[in-house]
């Protein structure tokens, strides 16, 4: 199973489109707690002062992702108080995101240096921690404008995981003690385990969370039709199965419900839920959350 390249993670005119968009998060104090200074500026810290909508330019750290779960619309939490929030990037590199031609770990890869350009962008740090059924550290976190091009070499050095277990690799990533966040997760969130033991394990990160879903059309209305020897990308186990109506009735069911279980954590933890097509260019699908205020979950 090869790597990715180096081209097909990042090029000049995919480095020059990042540097619009901007990242979107609360902000938390370092160590977890709120410092006593206060700002007269309205920024993001303990006293809440108001609502209002998300503009472009703005710092995607203060959005509510509350009000965006229920109205579909982007709006900011204004505070008194302004402290820098570490972002945390985790990209899955299971070995079934390498199976698709193009593999899907391309623009989860893409996906991980666009948010990382954009944090880094801001003098906010930075770390990225690929998982698999394990969590390791691929760059450690740092700031800087100029740690772009060190952060997309070192995501263009990824190889392919092992299989999916992201109980485990949140309980790796746990241990690394690092200060309280946001943790951007990059992942279709598929994984052997089942949906309940994810947000099982997703429950356990102390850090606040942005799940971005990697979705591809045929996830939701599979093509295939007759009889076909399906291979487990997983566990790399065959069998043949005959394709009829009914079936797919009972894969888009549970399809659903998959989908559902993730949107239902993210509501409940009052986390962000990104869904990015690869099929399409990851930056325009950014974009669009940053620059118009709206995205359709």
């Amino acid at each position: 199973m090869p790597a990715v390249t180096r081209d097909q993670v990042f090029d000049p005119a995919f480095l020059a489109s990042l540097s619009h968009l901007r990242i979107v998060a609360r902000r938390v104090p370092r160590g977890g707690r709120f410092a006593e200074q206060r700002s007269e500026d309205l920024g993001h810290g303990t006293d809440f002062r108001d609502f209002r909508p998300y503009a472009p330019g703005d710092d995607f750290r203060s959005i509510d992702w509350n009000i965006y779960q229920r109205l579909g619309k982007v709006f900011l939490r204004l505070y008194e108080e302004l402290e820098d929030l570490p972002l945390y990037l985790l990209p899955d590199v299971s070995s079934s995101l390498f199976l698709e031609q193009p593999p899907r770990a391309i623009a989860g890869l893409r996906t991980t240096l666009a948010l990382a350009a954009i944090s880094l962008n801001h003098h906010d740090t930075t770390g990225i921690f690929p998982f698999s059924n394990d969590c390791e550290i691929l760059a450690r976190p740092q700031s800087g404008r100029g740690k772009v091009m060190h952060f997309a070499e070192r995501l263009a050095s990824v190889e392919p995981g092992a299989s999916t277990d992201i109980a485990a690799s949140v309980k790796r990533f746990n241990s690394f003690g690092l200060r309280r966040g946001l943790v951007a997760i990059v992942s279709d969130f598929f994984d052997p385990a089942g949906i309940d033991q994810v947000v099982g394990a997703l429950k356990k990160l102390r850090h606040q969370l942005l799940l971005v879903q990697l979705v591809s059309r045929s996830d939701a209305e599979p093509t295939f039709s007759g009889d076909v020897r399906m291979i487990d990308c997983e566990s790399r186990e065959a069998e043949d199965i005959s394709i009829t109506p009914a079936l797919l009735q009972r894969y888009r069911e549970a399809y659903g419900r998959f989908q559902s279980g993730l949107a239902d954590f993210a509501k409940k933890r009052g986390a962000g839920l990104l869904r990015i097509d690869v099929d399409e260019d990851i930056v325009p699908q950014l974009a669009e959350v940053f620059e118009s205020g709206r995205y359709t979950v």
